[in-house]
């Protein structure tokens, strides 16, 4: 067999596979059996974009970002009836599993982890960066010095100050610490992200635009002396007339409120920052 032809045979071969492997039959899949007395419940490794049940015949929800939960909706199957193919969709992958039912409980699968080996690589286009390097990124711009020192606020003896503003990708990670001189432990309710004219001292709703962050990187609720957090939100344009607020408010009803204020520049700032600290491994 010359070379040619040894390439031509191998080069069908490698076809053959990568065709085989791109369809994939129910009979193939990781199986789950299922009744409907008991719930089965899915945790991914990673946030949930998409879930897809091919069939009526199965309840679903998604009661938190990693996980779902499955059950038959009603009795009367076989053993061995395939009710449905679920298709879960995260952030770098998805993956598939046939629901088969059974009379038996103690078959019924409870609790089912995601596999590494059962993960099929996916690039989802409404994922931009993964909540993985999100938050990979935002610890190591939790222990990088502060940049900014002139941009604060003080009251009720509280300091609240921004550090830091990296730009990654569609986003900008905002670092931010508060400063507590009191002996009063001050108890998180809520921080806000808000943006709003310059010179309009009492806004009205139509002239704030309330921004979600897409992560905190701290979960933390309560602190005394010191807190400091990393922000994630998708970047914005805004004109020089506007400004970014930070709010952060306490629970109690008479609770104290000290937040800082971001100005037009130092947003613009951020796309100039030397970004070798976030390319590190």
């Amino acid at each position: 067999m010359n070379v040619t032809k040894k390439i031509y045979t191998l080069l069908i071969g490698v076809l053959t596979v990568c065709g085989a492997n791109a369809q994939t039959t129910y009979e193939e899949m990781e199986l789950l059996t299922v009744n409907e007395q008991v719930t089965t419940v899915i945790t991914a490794t990673e946030p949930i974009r998409f879930v897809d049940i091919s069939t009526d015949k199965v309840a679903g929800d998604q009661p938190i970002s990693n996980t779902i939960r499955l059950k038959p909706k009603e009795a009367g199957h076989a053993d061995g009836d395939v009710l449905a193919i679920v298709t879960i969709v995260t952030e770098r992958y998805r993956v598939q599993y046939a629901l088969i039912y059974t009379t038996r409980l103690q078959e019924a699968v409870t609790d089912k982890e995601v596999q590494m080996v059962e993960q099929q690589p996916f690039h989802n286009p409404a994922v931009s960066l993964s909540t993985e390097d999100m938050y990979r990124f935002a610890r190591q711009i939790w222990t990088s010095p502060a940049r900014y020192r002139d941009v604060s606020n003080r009251k009720h003896r509280m300091t609240m100050r921004l550090n830091n503003i990296y730009a990654v990708g569609e986003y900008f990670f905002i670092d931010f610490s508060v400063e507590n001189r009191t002996d009063i432990r001050f108890d998180i309710d809520e921080i806000r992200v808000k943006l709003a004219d310059k010179k309009v001292s009492k806004a009205t709703n139509s002239q704030i635009i309330e921004l979600k962050p897409e992560m905190m990187l701290e979960k933390t609720k309560s602190f005394l002396h010191g807190y400091r957090n990393v922000m994630v939100v998708r970047k914005m344009t805004f004109p020089n007339d506007k400004v970014l607020t930070i709010e952060m408010s306490e629970k109690q009803i008479s609770g104290r409120t000290i937040s800082v204020n971001i100005d037009y520049e130092d947003v613009l700032n951020a796309d100039s920052f030397n970004r070798s600290l976030l390319t590190k491994d």
